[in-house]
């Protein structure tokens, strides 16, 4: 039984076929030929298990399990009389070729190009170039001296000279089966150990074009590039070497990491580490990961994450998001979570915009401050970084938290600055479709954000929980920037609504920025949370910084939550401008003192109005009217003290007010 398309079919593939004629051009009667020595039968049955009593060969007619979706029943049928397949599940058709692209995750040429291998036959040689057989001889000889330059580093690393090599290794966990994996070798720290051989074989010329050696501009002698490192083979989605990187072991080395030039047969820009294997393993799992470096990409390997690439020491380029779009519609952008991993962030949203597709787009993880999927998978195991894979935030999620992060909106000016930036971005987005859908977002997400926030006049009714048995408020002095700050003026009148707003802003700007915990440890301690999810992440952070562990660990780990997706769901707290990374520590703890504070004298009116509400039946009128006058007055009082322009007005006035809610003196009336 041969393949045969239909006419509808053929149509199609001409028109996919012309599509990739630019680069290849094939000639008449080649998929005829192709089609004659295959069944589609035999394509498809590599990757599925015939069902014995449905499928009828001597008609052509084959049943399985579908392997485009998670079935049980045979509803995958293949058809080889008319060469074509069709799951009745999830709708998934096509040919032999089409086959081939889905399972193997290639391009129309490239699906080709296995079937061609697999039936015996040459692809053609590219027409419209006439130098196209020298060209093609040439780069054959390139990367025959790549390949040599394979083994000779792997030889190096094995042998005596290689020990700091191993030694390194297996410092950094890269187990036997993942050197082998990876074809790790070693470049001796010595001026001309690949020049001489190379020399010695005739292929000087080849080796300095192919980058392994550099040839001086003086027309010195060639010596090698790589010296003293470990090295990692670069190989294209045809699985090639076309080219290497090189990690320094010795600490002073001015570079830490160095890649091949640019070479007839590598192209930094166009190039993904581990693309050919990251490729397959996307399209069974369904995504793929894009991490910041080549050693990243292996240590998320080791760990079971094998749909994982990297670029090659530049941010990632259009060419190479072309690339990564072809692997996976969502793919996920794993980066360090330092102020280099944001920035990098910040770079992809500005590329991506004006790309973006229907069902094609970008998600984000940060890891943990200061750590990358090497360091994250080490210290917690595979299990945490598929949780941060999990957290990853999509595209519009990302440009919404740079754009409100900038500076505190607390001014008109500010607002408008924030949506004409906003507008700017989305007017970058060429499909009209998502532009459409992202202004609508972006319209909620706004509307969220400056909505007034509605009194809740439940809350002090029915009575709020009064704070923490224990100390007393500290005593505040507030600084004249910690005025301007959001959430310091997040008091207002204390309902629910509000509490859980300066909550998660003051925890999540505790989470971004443990370092500087130490001084408004206890405040946390005894800061009264009305916000029940929040409880047990306030809980997590003390014990994180009374064990001296990773505070995001520690919360994910006692709670269950990822805290800056849970805190992170406030717009309000996330537009905050300390609610990053590394900001400075100073300033972090006159914010939280400040707000911490505020906080507290927010749930002391409210309580106290809560109360004064119980007494309400048995309570005198005037009594009673005295009471919820002197409660409103307390924190109208402190916000009009917190703006004073003096700071020894400051001082006064804020030990007094303290003064007034340690002894509740409104609680009884001064006769």
């Amino acid at each position: 039984m041969y393949i045969q398309l239909a006419g509808v079919s053929t149509r199609l593939a001409q028109v996919r076929l012309r599509r990739d004629s630019l680069s290849m051009s094939l000639p008449p009667g080649f998929l005829d030929e192709l089609r004659n020595r295959l069944t589609l039968s035999d394509v498809v049955g590599r990757k599925v298990l015939w069902d014995q009593r449905k499928t009828n060969a001597a008609r052509g007619d084959y049943w399985a399990p579908c392997p485009f979706h998670q079935e049980k029943t045979p509803s995958f049928h293949v058809d080889d009389r008319k060469g074509f397949y069709y799951c009745f599940g999830c709708q998934a058709k096509g040919d032999a070729v089409t086959f081939v692209k889905e399972t193997e995750n290639v391009s129309f040429i490239e699906a080709v190009e296995i079937l061609a291998r697999e039936a015996g036959m040459p692809m053609p040689e590219r027409r419209h170039d006439p130098r196209a057989a020298e060209r093609k001889d040439r780069l054959t000889r390139l990367a025959e001296v790549m390949e040599q330059a394979v083994q000779l580093y792997g030889l190096a690393f094995r042998s005596a000279a290689g020990q700091g090599a191993r030694d390194y290794a297996a410092r950094r966990g890269l187990t036997d089966v993942i050197l082998k994996r990876f074809e790790i070798g070693y470049a001796p720290d010595a001026r001309h150990h690949q020049t001489q051989i190379f020399k010695d074989k005739g292929l000087l010329d080849e080796a300095i074009a192919a980058g392994l050696l550099i040839k001086p501009d003086d027309a010195g002698a060639p010596y090698d590039r790589f010296r003293g490192r470990l090295m990692f083979p670069i190989r294209d989605v045809r699985g090639r070497c076309i080219a290497f990187g090189g990690r320094a072991l010795d600490p002073g080395a001015q570079a830490k990491y160095l890649n091949s030039p640019e070479t007839e047969l590598f192209h930094k820009g166009r190039t993904l580490f581990n693309h050919g294997p990251a490729r397959e393993a996307a399209g069974k799992a369904g995504t793929l990961i894009v991490a910041e470096g080549y050693m990243d990409v292996i240590a998320l390997a080791a760990a079971g994450f094998e749909h994982a690439v990297a670029p090659l020491g530049t941010a990632v380029t259009e060419e190479q998001l072309q690339l990564i779009w072809r692997m996976a519609d969502e793919p996920v952008i794993a980066l360090d979570g330092d102020e280099a991993g944001l920035r990098a962030a910040e770079r992809l949203v500005d590329l991506a915009l004006p790309v973006l597709q229907p069902g094609r787009s970008l998600r984000f993880c940060l890891l943990p401050e200061g750590r990358d999927p090497d360091d994250l998978i080490r210290a917690e195991g595979p299990g945490a970084m598929q949780r941060v894979l999990e957290a990853a935030k999509p595209l519009v999620e990302v440009l919404w938290l740079r754009e409100t992060g900038r500076e505190p909106l607390d001014t008109p000016e500010r607002k408008a600055a924030l949506d004409r930036r906003l507008k700017t971005a989305l007017n970058r987005i060429a499909d009209d479709s998502v532009r459409g859908h992202y202004d609508a977002e972006i319209r909620a997400r706004r509307a969220e954000l400056f909505r007034p926030a509605q009194p809740d006049r439940t809350t002090t009714v029915a009575g709020t929980p009064g704070p923490r048995r224990g100390r007393a408020p500290m005593p505040v002095r507030p600084m004249a920037e910690t005025r301007k700050s959001d959430l310091a003026r997040m008091g207002g009148a204390g309902r629910a609504a509000e509490a859980r707003i300066r909550e998660g802003g003051i925890l999540l700007i505790a989470c971004h920025n443990p370092g500087a915990l130490g001084p408004v440890e206890h405040a946390l301690e005894e800061m009264t949370l009305h916000t029940a999810e929040f409880e047990p992440v306030r809980d997590a952070i003390l014990a994180a910084l009374a064990e001296g562990a990773d505070l995001a660990a520690t919360v994910r780990q006692r709670t269950g939550h990822d805290p800056f997706e849970l805190l992170g769901r406030l717009p309000q707290a996330r537009a905050h401008p300390l609610a990053h990374p590394n900001q400075p520590q100073e300033r972090v703890v006159e914010v939280l003192t400040e707000a911490i504070a505020r906080h507290q004298a927010v749930v002391a009116h409210d309580t106290e109005l809560a109360e004064a509400a119980r007494d309400l039946p048995a309570a005198e009128a005037e009594d009673w009217t005295w009471r919820v006058k002197q409660a409103g007055h307390q924190v109208q009082e402190a916000a009009r003290l917190a703006s004073a322009e003096k700071a020894d007005e400051e001082s006064e006035t804020v030990s007094e007010i303290q003064r007034m809610l340690d002894n509740q003196v409104y609680k009884s009336r001064k006769r």
